[in-house]
């Protein structure tokens, strides 16, 4: 306990003063952002949907005579030998019903949550991009018979792109390192319980694509992405989708 004296008279400019230097020593506010959200995030799921679920009707009627599979899917040796766009095509496509249901779900979930904070159109321009660089990363680090196909790569580069998007925001900042690093910590989270098992699980790609999101998540953070406006999402989203096609053209 610490006392202060003061002539009678001087009470109040002491007071005044105590005050000033209490203010003046108090630890700096840290500014929280307000958190924004652009909109509810299923409109870019639903065009994920139809994107994910077309490839396998296309393949079921047998349209343009094409072997699907074998045009599209990952195969580390041709990649990097130049065929580029099978790190789209892969993430279209699915060895059955159970893979396909199991990354609409998680596509449904992390997708709207991306969504809500970037914005139906950039969310998944950034997802396809993420999702392409970790295939092709994958590729890279896989013997030469590796082949690989599947859109979970895309949807933990989603989990990624969120988790360091809301913690390079700042969502969470201002009440210890620990809380501040949430996201991140929930992002690893998600990618330990739900990307390390089963005995086809392609690990490296789920990390790959993980990586990649963070690093695009990080990446766009700083920006102001309202300046996009409407028609700046609707164009992001449009040449996520035209990507994909492209791609394709290119594979058949």
């Amino acid at each position: 306990v610490m006392g202060v004296f003061s002539r009678r008279g001087n009470v109040e400019l002491a007071a005044d003063h105590l005050e000033s230097y209490r203010v003046e020593n108090l630890p700096p506010r840290i500014r929280v952002p307000p958190i924004i959200t652009f909109d509810s995030g299923w409109a870019g799921v639903l065009g994920f949907l139809c994107i994910l679920w077309a490839l396998p009707a296309l393949e079921a009627w047998g349209l343009f005579g094409m072997d699907w599979r074998g045009a599209g899917r990952m195969e580390a040796a041709l990649v990097r030998d130049g065929e580029w766009w099978r790190t789209v095509t892969a993430l279209t496509l699915h060895g059955d019903l159970a893979h396909i249901l199991g990354n609409s779900l998680f596509g449904v979930v992390f997708g709207v949550m991306a969504g809500r904070y970037l914005g139906s159109g950039l969310c998944w321009l950034l997802v396809l991009a993420a999702g392409a660089a970790g295939n092709g990363l994958n590729a890279l680090l896989r013997p030469d018979g590796f082949a690989s196909l599947g859109a979970s790569t895309a949807t933990f580069a989603c989990v990624g792109l969120t988790s360091a998007f809301v913690w390079r925001r700042g969502y969470f900042r201002g009440r210890g390192w620990r809380r501040g690093f949430a996201p991140i910590a929930a992002g690893l989270a998600l990618l330990a319980f739900t990307g390390m098992g089963g005995a086809n699980t392609d690990v490296l790609a789920h990390v790959a694509g993980f990586g990649c999101g963070i690093a695009c998540g990080a990446a766009i953070a700083p920006f102001d992405i309202r300046r996009l406006g409407r028609s700046g999402q609707y164009l992001a989203g449009g040449l996520a989708a035209l990507t994909v096609v492209f791609a394709w053209t290119l594979a058949s």
